[in-house]
């Protein structure tokens, strides 16, 4: 399974007045970690989408088991769980000092300029 960690520093503008992450950066921080993932296997999104190949959020979860707060230094794992010609589900999941804070999934659909449907690089497709 391709598997890679990023830190993430917790930003004062990334918490609510009670100093908890907000819930939506959750999303943020999977897709850079997803990114980051791209990045140490072969390519960088920005060369996928100058190929004419884009990577669109199709399903998203996510399970909150304890707050993150400002200036925590977080660990987020990113693993691929799945691929298919067209589709790829990553796993991740967020840890502070090693303990589970949230865990979540994605799938990304592959599309062309057009918006429909395409084929992935077959390198990412069999990225499992």
């Amino acid at each position: 399974m391709v598997t890679g960690e990023i830190q993430i520093r917790v930003r004062y503008a990334e918490t609510d007045r009670m100093g908890l992450l907000h819930h939506a950066n959750y999303l943020v921080y999977f897709e850079q970690a997803r990114t980051e993932l791209l990045r140490g296997r072969a390519a960088s999104y920005k060369e996928l989408e100058d190929q004419g190949y884009f990577l669109v959020v199709a399903k998203v979860e996510v399970k909150f088991k304890s707050p993150a707060h400002y200036d925590d230094l977080l660990t987020v794992r990113t693993t691929v769980v799945r691929t298919s010609p067209v589709r790829l589900e990553h796993k991740y999941e967020v840890m502070r000092d090693g303990t589970l804070i949230a865990e979540g999934l994605t799938t990304l659909a592959c599309v062309g300029r057009d918006g429909k449907l395409r084929e992935m690089p077959q390198w990412l497709s069999e990225a499992k």
